[in-house]
């Protein structure tokens, strides 16, 4: 890799760096906290990631390709949609988690709207979640939730299928198979 590509490819990651530094200049007396922050979200990433990966690797080599495609590829209509509701619901970990899932979901030949499904589920169907939401804030306002969100799901998800190309997408699965 030349610098000049591998410049390119972390440019996103090397600016942050950069207004992280600055910010510790400019913001002395937040140094502490801002590295505290910084040091705890890398410790609780670090803890997520490797279970993540090993299921992941599990996932690739435990299901066959035409099985997911059965159930989630191109033509599962209902089905897949409901598989990737529920993959999602039932999901540990944050959203940064998911993205390697809907990777291999991509690669095992998911289709597109039933991996934005998924990703959609993973953000804001969390089990967990909705039984914090029903002891906190009360069960009308967490079934509620859960009622808004589900078809505003498949909404977000049919919308961006039908805006995006063939070759958009294409882009997508090519570049998710390039980062594996």
């Amino acid at each position: 890799m030349t610098l000049n590509s591998f410049l390119k490819k972390y440019r996103a990651t090397l600016m942050m760096v950069v207004i992280f530094v600055a910010f510790l200049f400019l913001f002395p007396s937040k140094a502490a906290w801002a590295e505290k922050s910084l040091f705890d979200q890398l410790r609780t990433m670090f803890l997520v990631m490797p279970p993540i990966f090993v299921l992941l690797g599990l996932l690739d080599v435990w299901v066959p390709r035409e099985t997911l495609i059965r159930y989630m590829g191109k033509g599962s209509g209902l089905k897949g949609t409901s598989l990737g509701i529920v993959l999602g619901a039932v999901a540990a970990g944050p959203l940064y988690a998911a993205f390697p899932v809907a990777a291999v979901l991509m690669d095992k030949g998911a289709s597109f709207m039933n991996v934005l499904v998924f990703i959609g589920a993973w953000s804001t169907l969390k089990i967990p979640m909705f039984l914090f939401e029903m002891q906190s804030l009360g069960a009308r306002f967490a079934v509620a939730r859960f009622l808004v969100d589900v078809p505003g799901i498949f909404l977000i998800a049919f919308i961006l299928n039908k805006l995006l190309t063939a070759e958009d997408v294409e882009k997508i699965y090519s570049a998710s198979h390039d980062a594996k």
